[in-house]
């Protein structure tokens, strides 16, 4: 029992140095971002290329949906972590369907993270530069924007395909610290993805943020290498 006990209090005290107490906010100048799944509800993209477009492309080419998600899904793989997997324009070509078209068609479905916007509104009041990096492409940012307002609170947006290559990638880093002039000594950078958060950690940014509940239809995700935040309304408990 006592064994048992210490593996708790062990693991209890490797939770808590994991959590976003360690950020101190009031030193950082710059808030860099991702969208889907940090700010935005990932449901939409999971119901959307999980369920919509499966559906869509079977009615197409008149063959089963299981049968549709089972060559979906082998396309999907093949294309992760590269340009082509958030270029719509691209699955448009590859799969015969009007992406965007159909992204508008369910639409309703994208919503903002809780306590999102009342983050963002406090970070501008206390004067930072808020940054938007995403591996999404223009025209599903554009739709998200429209959706969702939430694109007048960051001073500027930068998609890979402004650069040429996925967060994942050390380049992308570069050159988005040589577009936005951030401190990679005073920035905090949320994302809900471990490589990317790992290919950041790499290039230098110092403070990093875990957005462990990413879906709300979907248990929080887990990680053993960066702090974790669920819900925007801790770290602005911090600043109180």
């Amino acid at each position: 029992m006592a064994g048992k006990w210490n593996d708790k209090a062990q693991q209890c005290r490797k939770e808590m140095t994991m959590t976003h107490a360690q950020i101190p906010m009031q030193e950082i100048t710059h808030i860099l971002l991702d969208m889907d799944g940090t700010l935005l509800d990932l449901y939409f993209d999971d119901y959307f290329w999980g369920h919509h477009v499966p559906e869509k492309y079977a009615e197409k080419h008149n063959i089963p949906l299981g049968g549709a998600r089972e060559q979906l899904y082998a396309k999907y793989k093949s294309h992760e972590k590269t340009l082509n997997w958030c270029d719509i324009d691209f699955w448009s070509r590859e799969l015969h369907l009007d992406i965007p078209a159909l992204k508008e068609q369910v639409r309703h479905l994208i919503d903002v993270h809780p306590h999102v916007i009342d983050f963002l509104k406090l970070m501008r009041k206390q004067g930072k530069k808020i940054f938007l990096l995403t591996n999404a492409h223009f025209k599903a940012v554009e739709i998200k924007f429209r959706k969702t307002q939430i694109g007048e609170y960051f001073d500027e947006v930068l998609s890979s395909f402004h650069v040429g290559h996925p967060k994942e990638d050390i380049a992308f880093w570069h050159k988005a610290e040589d577009k936005l002039r951030f401190d990679k000594e005073q920035s905090l950078f949320i994302d809900d993805t471990e490589d990317v958060l790992k290919t950041a950690k790499k290039y230098g940014i110092r403070h990093l943020l875990f957005k462990a509940k990413a879906s709300s239809m979907s248990e929080p995700k887990k990680t053993e290498h960066f702090p974790v935040i669920h819900d925007f309304r801790e770290l602005m408990q911090e600043n109180c």
